[in-house]
């Protein structure tokens, strides 16, 4: 069977693959909450809620590797919360200048920043092992079984599908380029011009990009109205839980509740 790269799901037969999609999907929504709330500076609790994570990573056979190089995205969106380190009043921990500007960094701005960054990053891992042992058709079941607005996951579901359209569609337009390059056995000779021109090109690609995947969107939305899509997503519905589906959900939400009340009663 193909997989496309864009397609995050490792098949697989661990015991995190065999769970229902709805545990998942409801035990990974509290997960990143319970991490979200907890209050800053709560460093036991991030252990703990790392420990979480790292053991559901074995139980997946995902690899924690894979899981680990994967949430390193979180570095990228961390650094929005940068200027915390030196905009939170408190004690001075070090002052130094760059050019005419000084900057100070505080006890409270750093701790803050380091929350953050842990925040986020064990969000990221708990969302990765849900994409990527659970198929996405199955992920939308589930936002549909916990009574998600039926606009917003045909949304999603659509997002996702074109997606790909575009990403094959940027593929294509990549690879009529390079047909179209020339290439010189000599050493350090590049095709192509300036970095000017190299500019020019790469937007036109992407004007290009956007005309051809929005014609290709338009044809396919249309075929998909010739064959009665109604902007209702239809799928066959999932079985009833079972009583053991049921007590893992309420046991893992029990746990999630019992660790942001320690987290606020202790450190809030």
């Amino acid at each position: 069977m193909h997989v496309h790269f864009l397609d995050p799901y490792r098949s697989g037969n661990s015991l995190v693959h065999r769970l229902d999609p709805r545990i998942k999907f409801i035990l990974t929504l509290g997960f990143i909450l319970v991490a979200s709330l907890t209050p800053v500076g709560a460093w036991p609790v991030y252990i703990l809620l790392f420990s979480i994570i790292l053991s559901v990573e074995v139980l997946s056979e995902l690899g924690v590797r894979y899981v680990l190089k994967r949430s390193m995205l979180a570095f990228l969106f961390v650094l929005a919360a940068l200027p915390v380190i030196f905009t939170t009043a408190d004690r001075i921990i070090l002052t130094f200048s760059l050019g005419t500007w000084t900057f100070t960094i505080t006890q409270a701005g750093l701790e803050r920043f380091i929350s953050i960054f842990l925040k986020s990053w064990i969000s990221i891992q708990a969302a990765i092992v849900l994409a990527s042992s659970t198929p996405f058709p199955e992920l939308m079941m589930a936002m549909r079984a916990i009574r998600i607005p039926r606009l917003l996951v045909a949304i999603f579901g659509l997002m996702w599908r074109y997606l790909f359209v575009l990403a094959d569609e940027a593929l294509r337009l990549m690879r009529a380029r390079l047909a179209r390059s020339g290439h010189s056995d000599q050493v350090g000779l590049k095709p192509g011009g300036s970095v000017w021109w190299r500019a020019g090109v790469t937007g036109r690609m992407a004007g290009s990009l956007f005309l051809r995947a929005f014609e290709r969107s338009d044809r396919i939305y249309m075929a998909m109205i010739s064959r009665g899509y109604d902007r209702e997503v239809r799928a066959a519905p999932l079985p009833k839980l079972r009583g053991v589906d049921s007590l893992i959900i309420v046991g893992g939400l029990l746990l999630l509740v019992f660790l942001l009340l320690f987290a606020i009663l202790f450190w809030a």
